[in-house]
């Protein structure tokens, strides 16, 4: 990477919502010196953006570019080190973005949760960051750095323990709330009109390895449901059931697992739920939200239905209150058992709306660690995680900014 360049970070999007907020992370806790840059499609807007921010932000540049015009995002990856995108759905509009910055050697960050579109940057652009140098690392917001540095962080103290490497391992969300966007449910849209128009797109989204670089490589043998089934777990003394995030989080994880050379293990076995409370009416919650799952697919999938229920849904650009976002929290629990026998537990909480307050703190940090812990990163480069692309690095990032990250031998 050309360390000349004139910025360190630019944030493109920075006038939508998760934009924004990140932008005001950055502009709250950059380290001193950083050339930070705001981008987008309005001048006017950035300019908005860049007044709100106080007299540190003053002199950011202001960057116009626009997904539409590729020689824009080509001078804008040229301009920066990093490049932290929120400019979804990433289906719809990320892959330009992509193709700019593996071509100029430029690091990306963004905060996707779309399957296809990780599945079309691995197909068309790994190669070429891998030539360039570049870390194009996906999903660095609640979706998915949680279960991602989750996961890595226990098969580290395994490893550092002798003993030996992760098979059955399981997520609990344990609390969650907060608000939901416009953005978050347009990409849920977008994926589920994509499906529409290509009925083939749904064996890629049912392969529970659907974005391992090597598919060929990996086991055939099936793995714990990504949306797991309701029952009573005595070990951990609740209900559990469905997390709306594990389909695309668990292919993450198992992505991360692929690009360290499967440094998990080969027996390796991952799943995700939900909490749901210990009440007589904790099933019925459970079954609530499989339902709903299950229906908003379909309807998003209708154009008629999606036609009806966009009308009562939050626009893209649209995001909960600033008390929703303070007031919003989450706090998951990982457990592995090894091949030795020996049990992990890792702890990731914290204050803030998870996919907004939380996640803008991710993207920020994520960015940060691109710029200043080079030295330190794992020496790779292609289209990647926050795993294998940043590392345990972000974890000490994250906890320097109040987040909760404890890992211990149970």
């Amino acid at each position: 990477m050309d360390i000349s360049r004139e910025l360190d970070v630019v944030v493109f999007g920075a006038s939508g919502f998760v934009g924004r907020l990140t932008a005001e992370h950055l502009a709250a806790h950059a380290p001193s010196g950083t050339r930070i840059g705001l981008s987008g499609r309005s001048l006017e807007r950035l300019t908005e953006v860049r007044d709100s921010l106080g007299p540190d932000a003053a002199g950011w540049p202001l960057i116009v570019a626009d997904v539409d015009e590729p020689a824009s995002l080509r001078a804008l990856a040229a301009r920066t080190r990093v490049l932290a995108t929120t400019v979804g759905p990433y289906l719809k509009y990320g892959l330009g973005v992509v193709e700019a910055c593996a071509s100029a050697g430029t690091d990306y960050v963004d905060l996707t949760g779309e399957v296809l579109f990780v599945r079309e940057s691995l197909d068309h652009w790994a190669d070429v960051a891998r030539d360039s140098g570049a870390r194009i690392v996906h999903s660095c917001g609640f979706d998915s750095i949680p279960s991602d540095l989750g996961v890595l962080l226990l098969a580290e103290a395994a490893h550092a323990d002798g003993a030996g490497t992760l098979e059955e391992t399981v997520l609990v969300v344990r609390s969650f709330g907060g608000g939901v966007s416009g953005g978050t449910i347009d990409s849920a849209r977008t994926m589920a009109m994509a499906v529409a128009d290509d009925r083939s797109l749904l064996k890629v989204l049912g392969d529970p390895y659907a974005l391992s670089p090597d598919r060929d490589a990996e086991p055939d043998t099936a793995q714990p449901s990504d949306n797991a089934r309701i029952r009573r777990s005595a070990g951990l003394g609740t209900w559990v059931g469905p997390f709306v995030m594990a389909s695309y989080n668990t292919r993450v994880v198992r992505m991360s697992n692929a690009l360290q050379d499967w440094a998990y293990g080969r027996t390796f076995r991952y799943g995700e739920e939900m909490a749901y409370g210990g009440d007589v009416l904790a099933p019925v919650r459970a079954a609530a939200v499989n339902a709903g799952l299950a229906a908003g697919v379909a309807a998003f999938a209708f154009g008629p239905t999606r036609a009806v229920v966009d009308r009562f849904l939050p626009k893209p650009g649209e995001g909960p209150s600033e008390e929703t976002r303070m007031n919003g929290h989450f706090s998951v629990e990982v457990r592995s058992r090894t091949t030795s026998g020996a049990t992990y537990g890792a702890v990731i909480a914290a204050d803030g709306d998870p996919g907004y307050q939380a996640t803008s703190v991710m993207l920020g940090e994520s960015a940060l660690a691109l710029v200043h812990d080079r030295d330190r990163l794992p020496d790779r480069a292609g289209v990647l995680t926050a795993a294998s692309g940043i590392g345990s690095v972000l974890a000490e990032r994250l906890r320097a900014q109040g987040f909760t990250i404890t890992v211990q031998r149970i």
